[in-house]
Order: C-alpha cells, then structure tokens, then sequence
C-alpha cells in the first residue's frame, strides 16, 4: 500500500514532455502530493516499444527542479531518472501517461508509455500506465480527467508482486449510467496493417504503416471490449512472458 499524500511521485510518457496528456497527468498528481517530479522525452516517442538508447550519448535537460526532459526513449527516460536524476531522492510510485490513444491488446509491445512502467517495474518501483482512447480526430480527455483519481486511489490501496504493472486505459465515451472499472485480460486482434506506398520525387518508394484494421476478441471480459463498453479497462501485466504449461511440456520432453 502507498500512501500517495507522502509519495514522492515520478511521471513520464511517449507522447513527449509538452503532451497535453501528461500535463493533465501531472496537475492529477498534484492533487495526491506536492512531491511531483517529470522525466519525459524531448520529442514525441510513440512506438519506441521498450527501446534502450544505445548508440550515442542521451543529453538531460533541466528546465526547473523537477522538469527534466531526456532526448530518448521514455526506457531512457526512466533509467536516467532513476539512476542520474533522483538517485538520492528516488519516486515511491511511477505514473505514465496519459497516453494520447489507447494501449490495448498487443499495443503493449508496442507503446513506449507501456514500456517506461515496465521498466520502472524492472527497477522494483510500482508503477501504473495511463492510457486515454479514441476513435475519431479529436480526442476527449474528460474521461481520463474525471476517473484517473479515483481510479489510482484504489490501486495503490492494494499491493501487487515484483515484476507486474497496471495498465489503465479510459473510453472514448462512458457507458450509460457512468463508466465501470472493470479487471479485464489483455486481448488479442486480427490485424492487417494498411501499407501505404509512395514515391519522392526521384521516383524511389517509401512507406507508410496506417491504420490497423482490426477484429475485437470474443471474451467480453478482453481490454477491448472493455473500452468498447464504455468502461474502464484495468489489466495487470506480468514482465514474465513464460508459458508455463509449454515449459512443463518442453522439460517432459528434454529429460
């Protein structure tokens, strides 16, 4: 259990540290402890899955005390917040989001907002990631703005193992009557991504990955269909990708 009125509280995303999501993020915080701190990507990470910069140098800007803006992925960011920034002072819980559009089904893999919680996981500090989606151009906060609170509240009442974060995503519009928490599994889709081909002017190729066409899974209790409910999906995710009933089978047949 962490008592967030005393948590010093450690925020960062993928969208970048002038997101709009993680400045609503931030200002929730605020309403928990006045011990807040942002380590975020310069520029926009979305995708970065959990990446690891290690090819060339990573700069730190300091834009006030505890501002900090990282020129690499948000696994980036994380490792230097724990390890440079806040080594005398590290976070009691780390909050990432809010992410513009939902983490759901193998998202996970993909989401660098997923994957600064996972490695908040790895350092052994719990953290939460926070996901708002949507469908069309415009995205609504208000949902994410009206539940994340209470929604964090609860959590952190509750205590869960080393190596397991929480991944929270928000409706694009609550159902009827208000929207539910509900503990759902992470889901999987048919996808066919859309290849969008082009050429420059020199007439050489390049592509574009578009939207995701998708098939929701049938297990109604699945993140998507959750989110497709107007609930409010809450999915512990393990760290741990073995499959035990396939190691227990493998073992048999290597004696």
């Amino acid at each position: 259990m962490i008592d967030l009125s005393n948590a010093r509280i450690l925020i960062s995303n993928d969208d970048g540290i002038d997101a709009p999501g993680i400045k609503l993020l931030e200002r929730l915080a605020r309403e928990f402890s006045d011990d807040v701190w942002v380590i975020a990507p310069s520029t926009e990470q979305s995708g970065a899955g959990h990446s690891l910069t290690l090819r060339r140098p990573l700069r730190i800007h300091k834009r006030d005390e505890r501002h900090y803006a990282v020129d690499g992925t948000p696994t980036d960011c994380i490792l230097l917040g724990l390890q440079q920034v806040m080594r005398d002072t590290p976070p009691d819980i780390i909050l990432s989001g809010i992410n513009r559009g939902g983490n759901l089904g193998e998202d996970v893999t993909y989401s660098g907002t997923v994957a600064a919680a996972m490695e908040a996981t790895l350092l052994n500090v719990p953290a939460i990631a926070f996901s708002q989606y949507f469908s069309g151009d415009m995205i609504n906060w208000t949902i994410a703005e009206k539940y994340l609170y209470d929604v964090t509240k609860t959590l952190v009442k509750t205590t869960w193992p080393k190596g397991v974060l929480i991944n929270v995503n928000f409706p694009e519009h609550e159902a009827q009557g208000g929207a539910r928490v509900r503990i759902s599994k992470q889901g999987q889709r048919k996808i066919g991504d859309h290849i969008a081909e082009r050429h420059d002017p020199r007439g050489e190729p390049y592509y574009w990955i578009g939207a995701i066409l998708s098939e929701l899974p049938e297990d109604p209790n699945a993140d998507l269909r959750v989110i497709e409910q107007g609930d409010i999906s809450v999915t512990p995710i393990s760290l741990d990708f073995t499959h035990y009933e396939t190691h227990e089978k493998l073992t048999k047949a290597f004696p």
